[in-house]
């Protein structure tokens, strides 16, 4: 307080700085080297230099480097978070799209089995109703309310599947919850309704005790049966199906056979692909194909959730 303070090299502090901050590894090293040797030697030739007057301007130039290295450090971690968020948005994207192409291509298959098995029932039906109004007409009436009453299941289903789309609840206010998705307990009424709408003799055997399925499992189940007596109905020109559930620890295994004319040449239309898909999707599998005996099959394993549990976990 009572003497002149040192000289403050502000040039020297301002190059140190902006070469910590913009310069090479190498140059920054150099021009901080150089300074202080500068810096030393200049003082010694000096006279009347205080000692604290050595330490005042290294850590002048010292200080000026460290800020410049902060700040450089600074820009770095900045770019290096704005990159992460960048490539964070494109994963997010990714995952939206993969997403969304999955449940497009799950409502597609959902679509299709709903649509070709009502079809598939209102065309054997209307099909059979010339003869039946001439034969037996109160049998054609019957014939009539079946075609009517699948219709309108059909409808009801796609109704749920639209109000899933458009995220609204179905008719009957904001309380009406939405139905759930058919699964292994309604095989049996989807057997009876095949047979008794169509004349075809279908049957349901099942074997082993069941065991707890996934949701997405238990729809998959269903939908793999429903397209496989649709594919029985339209293609096959089959008199007898056999639906056959099997239970196991681990899987659940479910084979449709016909006793139709047996698979066409090619690898299969859409519902066999979709079956394909669905099993996949469970993480399971399936195969088609001739059956041993004559006609077509359909064979489907899939896992039960404690497997899946595990394996997911």
């Amino acid at each position: 307080h009572h003497a002149p303070p040192p000289d403050v090299m502000y040039g020297g502090m301002v190059v140190l700085y902006t070469m910590a901050a913009r310069a090479r590894p190498w140059q920054r090293r150099l021009m901080l080297t150089g300074w202080i040797i500068g810096v030393v030697v200049t003082m010694q030739h000096q006279t009347h230099k205080a000692p604290f007057e050595y330490a005042f301007h290294l850590m002048g130039l010292v200080a000026a480097y460290a800020l410049g290295m902060l700040a450089r450090v600074q820009r770095a971690y900045t770019a290096e978070l704005e990159d992460r968020a960048r490539r964070l948005e494109r994963e997010r994207a990714a995952d939206t799209a993969r997403a969304r192409a999955e449940e497009r291509a799950r409502i597609a298959r959902d679509m299709h089995d709903i649509l070709a098995h009502a079809v598939s029932l209102m065309v054997v039906q209307a099909e059979a109703g010339p003869v039946v109004v001439r034969k037996d007409p109160d049998r054609a009436e019957a014939t009539f309310d079946t075609i009517a009453s699948t219709g309108r299941d059909a409808m009801a289903q796609l109704r749920r599947i639209l109000g899933v789309l458009k995220e609204e609840l179905p008719e009957g206010g904001a309380g009406s919850p939405r139905l759930p998705q058919p699964g292994v307990t309604a095989l049996p009424e989807l057997v009876r309704q095949v047979g008794r709408s169509t004349g075809l003799l279908a049957e349901l055997r099942t074997s082993g005790e069941p065991r707890p399925l996934s949701s997405d499992t238990e729809v998959a189940a269903y939908r793999v049966v429903q397209e496989a007596l649709t594919n029985t109905l339209k293609h096959a020109r089959a008199s007898r199906a056999l639906v056959e559930l099997d239970w196991a620890d681990d899987h659940v295994s479910l084979t449709v056979t016909d006793d139709g004319r047996g698979p066409s040449a090619g690898p299969g239309g859409h519902g066999l692909i979709g079956i394909r898909e669905r099993a996949a999707a469970c993480g399971g599998s399936a195969e088609t194909g001739e059956a041993p005996g004559g006609g077509f099959r359909v064979a489907v394993r899939l896992p039960v959730a404690a497997r899946r549990e595990r394996a997911l976990g």
